[in-house]
């Protein structure tokens, strides 16, 4: 049974107080600042904080500005902010839904494989909800589909950019749990698939089903036919999925660390605009600003998360704590399982991801390790808190992609439809995690094939 002694309940109020001044809706980045300062200087008075620990500040950001993998999150918010502001992701839509739209739920399935390939490109979520939100929800209206359908399949499709890599939430759960970013893309992949596949499987059955709710393209909608088709689609399909190829691949077999390939596939983005006439100027100070403002937010609230650590872990030892804690759960593994997917999937709801990981994971890592976590289950375990951080991104009513989406969204629909619309791929996102929890094979098994 674990009690609390001397001064070990200052950490617990330290936590909750940094929570209540996040529902405050107070920033996040100031929130960690805040309260480590009021509760240091609380700690400094009752003789437990040490001010010396501060010196050690400088040193910590150091090491953080000096990590290489960090640099692979510029590279890849650059690398989606180009073929978003290029209008290629936009070119890459309207193709698949022509050659896909003669099927049943087809427009739906095109913004399944489309959310796929971006996220395989991207990794960034708000854009490629946005854009898909922009180009086809209209699309799906005119042609009469159901609206939570239409506003579902596109609020779980663009958030798969959290979880195929090269996702953004798999480098910064790299840096947080302490495994290779080759090895945690590798093992999130098969999961991420599973995900689209789930997703395809149901779209195209209920269109089977009930087909009022997914009619096909009209005839006369499709504007491309034979030869002219196949060109289109050979154009605008081919070098994304070649560049693709060559970000993960590259990844996967070793010829390239995750910055490395990040700058490349920079690179290809940017060759890509050029060649088909797409690149000026403004579409680059655009794209860099955006990658600019995206970098300076996850960089500014891991300095200031670093500073909370500092005094939540080396001055009050709130880690041990929480360790202690998670360890001694009834259950002993599944206990420690369910209970970090509870706390992750609640605080998903009402954090972005890049505040959950460093809030949440420096207390969930030690307590794996101390149950014997090995380097190939922190694998599994950072595939199975990104499915769950997914869940949580599409959750009503306050998952972050609901409102990426509303922000987009024809005046003819509701509020209420976007969040009902979420709840049947919420349900698939929910046997996925349990699957991958059952079966870590699916997080492990491409790890282990390409370390070999």
């Amino acid at each position: 049974m674990i009690t609390i002694e001397g001064f070990e309940w200052l950490s617990v109020v330290m936590f909750a107080g940094f929570f209540a001044l996040l529902l405050t809706g107070y920033p996040v980045a100031f929130s960690f600042v805040g309260t480590a300062i009021i509760f240091g200087i609380i700690g400094f008075g009752l003789d437990i904080f040490n001010l010396n620990l501060l010196r050690l500040l400088p040193n910590r950001w150091f090491g953080t500005m000096s990590d290489y993998t960090l640099l692979a999150i510029p590279f890849f918010i650059f690398l989606g902010a180009i073929l978003e502001k290029s209008g290629l992701a936009e070119e890459l839509l309207e193709t698949i839904g022509i050659l896909l739209g003669p099927l049943p739920g087809g427009i739906a399935l095109a913004v399944v494989l489309v959310g796929t390939l971006l996220a395989a490109t991207t990794g960034v979520v708000a854009a490629t909800i946005i854009a898909m939100g922009m180009i086809s929800l209209p699309i799906m209206i005119r042609l009469g589909y159901n609206k939570q359908l239409a506003t579902g399949v596109i609020t779980a499709s663009g958030t798969l950019a959290q979880m195929i890599p090269p996702s953004l939430v798999l480098v910064v759960l790299s840096d947080q749990i302490g495994v290779s970013v080759g090895a945690l893309f590798a093992g999130a992949l098969i999961p991420g698939l599973m995900l689209a596949v789930f997703y395809a499987v149901y779209c195209v059955g209920l269109a089977m089903l009930r087909p009022n709710l997914a009619p096909p393209l009209p005839p006369e909608q499709r504007t491309l036919k034979g030869s002219a088709l196949g060109l289109r689609v050979v154009k605008v399909m081919v070098p994304p999925v070649l560049l693709i190829f060559a970000v993960l691949g590259s990844i996967f077999f070793g010829i390239a660390t995750p910055t490395e390939a990040g700058a490349v596939g920079a690179v290809g983005a940017t060759l890509l605009a050029v060649l088909n006439r797409r690149f000026n100027w403004q579409m680059l100070y655009n794209s860099a600003m955006s990658t600019m403002r995206s970098t300076a937010l996850v960089i500014m609230i891991l300095f200031c998360s670093t500073l909370f650590a500092l005094v939540f872990t080396d001055g009050l030892d709130g880690t041990k704590f929480v360790t202690e804690v998670l360890v001694a759960l009834p259950g002993g593994f599944w206990g420690f399982m369910i209970a970090a997917n509870l706390i992750v999937f609640l605080l998903g709801i009402f954090l972005e991801f890049v505040e959950i990981s460093f809030i949440v994971m420096p207390l969930l890592v030690p307590a794996a390790k101390a149950l014997g976590f090995q380097e190939l289950e922190m694998v599994w375990f950072a595939v199975v808190m990104a499915v769950n951080l997914q869940t949580a991104f599409i959750s009503p009513p306050v998952g972050f992609s609901l409102f990426y989406l509303q922000s987009v969204v024809p005046p003819e629909i509701e509020t209420g439809e976007i969040h009902k619309g979420a709840v049947p791929f919420v349900v698939i996102q929910v046997l996925v995690l349990i699957l991958v929890m059952i079966f870590p094979a699916t997080a492990t098994w491409l790890v282990t094939i390409t370390q070999r």
